[in-house]
């Protein structure tokens, strides 16, 4: 297990059987404290989806922080599921995906929903600056074969109707570790 996947784990499980939040090991490479970025954390129950929840910009102060946060969100907090059970834990695998900074797109051709994770956000054409919902999917998912798919997901997860809204689309690039 790579080190990205064991520190989810290792969070998650000393969360759920402690209430305790981990501190990082010294002893992870160096990149996890020099670097800072989103990062999403998927967790699976035999395969299927059992929480799912992330930030696409860092929140905390090095990708360690924001593993062991996300991880524990995702295991707490995500609105589909109930809380983790202690039972549960040998039955879970986890996926740590590292997000590059999302960037603007200008047109749908610089997307490809195998290689990039888009946010569809909402806007004012009056206040532009200020986003009413917005919805993130990652890229590579089962069942999302096409970027026409991938919005139309992104978009019901954020509850935009696009035919009634104006929407900007932002892509980024996932580093995937499981």
């Amino acid at each position: 297990m790579n080190h990205y996947v064991l520190l989810a784990k290792e969070a998650v499980e000393a969360y759920i059987r402690e209430g305790k939040i981990i501190s990082s090991s010294p002893d992870l490479p160096k990149e996890f404290f020099e670097t800072k970025s989103g990062v999403f954390i998927t967790i699976e129950k035999q395969g299927k989806l059992r929480g799912c929840i992330g930030t696409y910009l860092p929140t905390q102060e090095n990708i360690a922080k924001e593993i062991v946060s996300n991880a524990i969100s995702a295991a707490t907090e995500d609105y589909r599921f109930n809380l983790v059970e202690e039972e549960e834990l040998p039955y879970l695998s986890y996926t740590v995906s590292i997000l590059s900074k999302p960037e603007q797109i200008k047109n749908l051709e610089e997307l490809d929903s195998k290689k990039y994770g888009i946010i569809v956000k909402t806007f004012s054409v009056t206040e532009p600056q200020k986003t009413k919902k917005a919805g993130l999917l990652l890229p590579d998912l089962k069942g999302v074969d096409s970027v026409k798919k991938q919005i139309s997901v992104a978009c019901q997860k954020a509850g935009i109707n696009p035919s009634k809204e104006k929407v900007l689309i932002y892509r980024f690039t996932v580093k995937k570790f499981q």
